[in-house]
């Protein structure tokens, strides 16, 4: 008999104890599997949101993150240059404010208000009515629908907040649509206007400026992402303004407030794996000290030293792979759970996931079980090795 189906034989003899440790490593092994999809969940699932809107560039004034620094002179007629650019498929100007929203018989709204210009790729998905089309139109996402109790077709009054400027009279506007948008958190109010209708809205305040510029670049010949010869493009085309591409955007949140959780994820990590080695130590420790006289006896029938160490390590990777097999499913339906909760921070948007699952976390995941299950083996098997034959049968024999 090799070593794994005895040393399955050892576990199934004591069944509590060797279904605590499989439960035990499957505890474990989910809060580890958590730790190591937390670490880089919200960059992975930032980038797939980037990628899906359509835009792999963003031209801003400055170094600035999009929408934080200066606007954009004439940031409309940039744009439309920039989509004539052989290398770029489409180009979006964005022009951000803030409003008031109001309906008879409902309290005022304050909500965001974006202008967009250009032609091309929307990053909004129409849930119901239509995009925009005419001066007047808005689209309004479904917090602003919900809660002023309004769907398409019908009018709202809009009052801007234009340049710090909060005077100016209210405009009646349309509802065209209602609209989906990717970064909106859970509770933000949205309106879209085309930029002409800001621009009436705003009173003509600094028409066709814009806050930033979303670019997308067009495929090269084999039909992969031209984003760096688009910048390249851009940048000779504009020199003054700045091109920041999507996995650089990814790069200056990762370094910022996003490599918080995965600090926080390395500290947990190594925290549940130092109690998992403890758990799995203890379990077969006790186990190898109730079995040293059945040790003994089998080498003294002819059994190697190396043959009971590996019956030894067949048992903890036993345990550890059950208990792993167990903590991947467990610990993905914990990371729903927790996700649920981790979106509720203020300004997220309600598409970002923090816990995402990818084949490079299950991998790590592995590895870092197996480490555990040689780590937890290490004193068992040092007692077994070092076990004395003839003095371990003689305590037998007295006791």
């Amino acid at each position: 008999m090799n070593a794994i189906p005895f040393a399955w034989r050892s576990l199934r003899r004591q069944p509590a104890r060797a279904a605590l440790g499989i439960l035990g490593v499957a505890a474990v092994g989910a809060l580890l599997f958590d730790m190591l999809l937390l670490s880089n969940g919200l960059v992975l699932s930032m980038r797939d949101m980037l990628d899906r809107a359509g835009f792999d560039l963003r031209v801003t004034a400055t170094d600035a993150l999009p929408g934080q620094g200066p606007r954009l002179p004439k940031g409309l007629a940039t744009a439309q240059a920039i989509a004539a650019l052989p290398t770029v498929q489409a180009a979006m100007a964005l022009r951000f404010a803030d409003a008031t929203l109001e309906v008879p018989g409902r309290a005022p709204l304050e909500s965001g208000f974006q202008g967009v210009g250009g032609a091309g790729i929307r990053p909004w998905t129409v849930l119901r009515g239509r995009e925009l089309a005419t001066a007047g139109d808005v689209l309004i996402n479904e917090n602003v629908a919900r809660t002023l109790g309004v769907e398409p077709g019908a009018t709202l009054r809009l009052r801007p907040t234009c340049a710090g400027n909060d005077s100016l009279p209210a405009q009646t506007v349309t509802v065209a649509g209602v609209a989906k948008l990717p970064f909106d958190t859970l509770t933000a109010a949205t309106v879209i206007a085309s930029m002409e209708t800001m621009a009436t809205a705003c009173g003509g305040d600094d028409s066709g400026d814009a806050d930033l510029i979303m670019v997308g670049s067009r495929p090269d010949a084999e039909g992969n992402a031209g984003s760096d010869a688009a910048a390249r493009a851009i940048a000779a085309a504009v020199p003054e303004l700045k091109v920041l591409t999507n996995e650089e955007l990814v790069g200056r949140l990762e370094r910022g407030g996003f490599s918080y959780f995965r600090q926080i994820s390395t500290v947990l990590t190594t925290v549940t794996l130092s109690f998992a080695v403890l758990l799995i130590t203890v379990l077969l420790t006790v186990s190898v000290n109730q079995r040293l006289g059945d040790i003994a006896a089998l080498r003294a029938l002819g059994f190697s030293r190396g043959r009971v160490v590996s019956d030894v390590l067949s048992e903890s990777g036993l345990i550890v792979g059950i208990g792993g097999l167990l903590s991947l499913p467990l610990g993905w339906g914990l990371a729903q759970l927790l996700d649920v909760i981790l979106k509720r921070i203020p300004g997220l948007p309600a598409e970002a996931h923090f816990f995402v699952f990818a084949g490079e976390a299950v991998a790590l995941h592995i590895v870092l079980l197996a480490a555990t299950a040689v780590a937890a083996a290490l004193y068992p098997v040092w007692i077994v090795a070092r076990l004395p034959i003839a003095a371990t049968l003689r305590n037998e024999v007295v006791s």
